[in-house]
Formats: C-alpha cells, sequence, structure tokens
C-alpha cells in the first residue's frame, strides 16, 4: 500500500492527536494521552460516514475517562483479586479501583499516562516509561505499541515490553464499538466468537471457572443477534448486568484446566467478527492472544459522550485481546510474568470492511 502521511493537531491539557489515513479514506484518530483510539471514521454501505467508536467530545473527558474509551490498558489489562499476586516468593498490592480488586492498571494506569508519539513510515509507534512501583507494580518497565491502518481497513496494533524485574504485564485496547455510528444500541449487530469455552464469574467478576458455550447465551460458534442473548434468563448475564466475560480462545485441542489459566503463543489467527445489518459494516477481529474479554457496554448509561443523548446501557461494545483475568493468581501465573531478557509481544488486528 501507498503509505499517507500521518498528520498531527493539538488539543487541550498538551495533548496531541494523530491522523492515520488509507487510500479510502477511512480515518482513525489516536492521542498521545493514554495511547487512546479517539475516533475510527468510515463509510457505510450507502456511502455515509460515520464515527464507530464511543468517546467524548473533547480532551477534558480524557483526563479521567473513568470508561476507558479507546485507551491502551495496562500494566494489567482486566481484574486482579484483591489486587494481590505474588512473584518469587515476594508479595506485592497493586491499587484497588474496583472494589476489593485491581482492574486495568489502577487509578494511574496506561490510559492515563502521557506516551512518546513517534509518527514514521510504519504508523505511529508510541513509547511509554512506567517506573518501579507504578501502581504497585515491580520493574521498570518499557512499553512500546504501533498503529498502523493499511488500505484494506485493517488497523493493527503491535505491542511490546521489556522489564529488569519479574513483573506480570497483559496490555489490550479498550476500544468501544457501535459499527452504525451511534444511530442506536448494538441489539441489532451479529456477532461470532470462535470459542467453544468461557470463563465464569463471580459477583466481583471474578473468573470462578471454565464452561462450555454450548447450550448458553454465550454461545456465539455460529453468528447471533446480541440483544436477544441479552435477555436470556442467565445467572452469569444478571452477575453482571450483561456480558463481561473472557471467551478461552485456544485450540479444542489444548487442554484448559479448571480455572482457565493456560496461554500459549498462538499464532495471529481471526477470533471474532461483528456485524451490523443496517450499515453494512463487519469488523472482524485477530489476535495472537488466548482471551477476549466481551463486554456489552453494561455501565455506559448516564456518560455524556459525542452522542447528543447521554449514552444509555449497551450502546457500544467492546472486544479487548489478552490474557486470561487473575491468571496471575492461577497455576499457569508464569506465562503472563514478563523476565529480564524477554520480550513481550502481542499483535492484534480489527477490520472493518462493508457486506
Amino acid at each position: 500500500m501507498t503509505q499517507i502521511p500521518i498528520s498531527s493537531t493539538s488539543a487541550e491539557h498538551g495533548v496531541t492527536l494523530y491522523t492515520l489515513r488509507n487510500a479510502h479514506d477511512m480515518r482513525v484518530l489516536i492521542s498521545d494521552r493514554g495511547a487512546t483510539l479517539i475516533s475510527w471514521w468510515s463509510a457505510d454501505r450507502y456511502g455515509r460516514v460515520a464515527d464507530i467508536l464511543l468517546g467524548y467530545p473533547d480532551s477534558d473527558g480524557y483526563q479521567k475517562n473513568s470508561p476507558y474509551f479507546g485507551g491502551l490498558v495496562g500494566r494489567w489489562g482486566n481484574r486482579i483479586a484483591k489486587g494481590r499476586f505474588a512473584v518469587d516468593g515476594a508479595e506485592f498490592l497493586v491499587d484497588r479501583n474496583d472494589g476489593d480488586n485491581h482492574l486495568h492498571g489502577g487509578d494511574a494506569g496506561f490510559h492515563l499516562a502521557q506516551w512518546r508519539a513517534e509518527p514514521g513510515t510504519d504508523g505511529l509507534r508510541l513509547t511509554l516509561e512506567s517506573p518501579d512501583g507504578d501502581g504497585g507494580f515491580p520493574g521498570n518497565v518499557q512499553v512500546s505499541v504501533l498503529y498502523s491502518l493499511d488500505d484494506d481497513g485493517r488497523l493493527s496494533i503491535d505491542y511490546s515490553a521489556t522489564s529488569d524485574a519479574p513483573t506480570p504485564i497483559n496490555l489490550t485496547s479498550h476500544g468501544y464499538f457501535n459499527l452504525n455510528g451511534g444511530s442506536s444500541d448494538i441489539y441489532d449487530h451479529i456477532l461470532s466468537i470462535a470459542a467453544d469455552q468461557y470463563l465464569q464469574i463471580d459477583s466481583q467478576l471474578i473468573p470462578t471457572g471454565v464452561a462450555n458455550v454450548a447450550g448458553s447465551a454465550f454461545d456465539f460458534r455460529q453468528p447471533a443477534p446480541i440483544g436477544p442473548r441479552l435477555a436470556w434468563p442467565d445467572t452469569q448475564l444478571k452477575l453482571a448486568g450483561g456480558f463481561d466475560h473472557c471467551y478461552c480462545l485456544q485450540p479444542q485441542s489444548q487442554e484448559i484446566n479448571a480455572h482457565g489459566q493456560s496461554r500459549k503463543a498462538q499464532a495471529l489467527r481471526e477470533v471474532a467478527t461483528v456485524y451490523d445489518p443496517g450499515s453494512g459494516r463487519q469488523l472482524s477481529v485477530s489476535t495472537t492472544e488466548n482471551g477476549l474479554q466481551f463486554y456489552s457496554g453494561n455501565f455506559l448509561a448516564g456518560i455524556h459522550g459525542r452522542a447528543t443523548r447521554p449514552y444509555e446501557i449497551h450502546d457500544g461494545f467492546c472486544l479487548e485481546a489478552q490474557a486470561y483475568p487473575n491468571q496471575v493468581n492461577g497455576p499457569d501465573a508464569e506465562a503472563v510474568i514478563l523476565r529480564p531478557g524477554q520480550v513481550y509481544r502481542q499483535t492484534t488486528t480489527y477490520q472493518l470492511s462493508l457486506r
């Protein structure tokens, strides 16, 4: 593809916004505050251009960004039970910002940090230095993320990180999507997820064990609209107020233990699709990760975003590729510990097309 130069504009609070653009005038707007996905503008089947990402109307909202709109989440995406874990016999207590638990990097996670941006011919690279003790986590960590947009409508997110001491790391992107451009909720969106199992949760949304999706509201192995599934009388849905569960993306031949705590590096492969019949837009998700958190926007009600009205429950969805929630406290914790001399790598892509 022909590389289109990355443009930049200044915003409030010392923020710079960068625009990735492809040959079809698809545009992705990224902030150096939190390495945040701000907007993704694309045309529907009728040529009408709309933003498929939820977010705030200006930089003010992103100063706190409690819903994590579009943020790059770290050091740990999702939850750590009681905000506690041990590495090599040493115990650590990290920020507890979700009741008794740690969530998405804590009170001042990566989604609020000021990243260093370096536009290049291969995309927009953002880097961050996370010092020892950041949020309670050990080790000085160097993080890099590369965003690129190709002419096939594929937004690639390539992560890497190193540390000078053993530390848990689990990075993810927290974009909220609505493929109809926010004209209505996500009930008509048709979802498929290539997973036979998912992690059940307790009342604090901490995984309790693995369950088969077969015969449940969680079975998206065949495409199904999200809205009707939200209405199923399922205890797991009631606990979360909708979907907020991690799907196990391993091949069927790989054994998953009683807590879903198994992680091996995978090749980049397609794991989910979402189709909006009204607009014709389809989002395809590929990742090298073993977990995919499907979140149905259960806590969006009353948030004043870019829409003319406040957001309502289920106005957007997230598909967050990551390790398993609380994996650092399970039998396969070593798989999520980054040690000196190692390099954490992860690639996730979101491809937008028309049907």
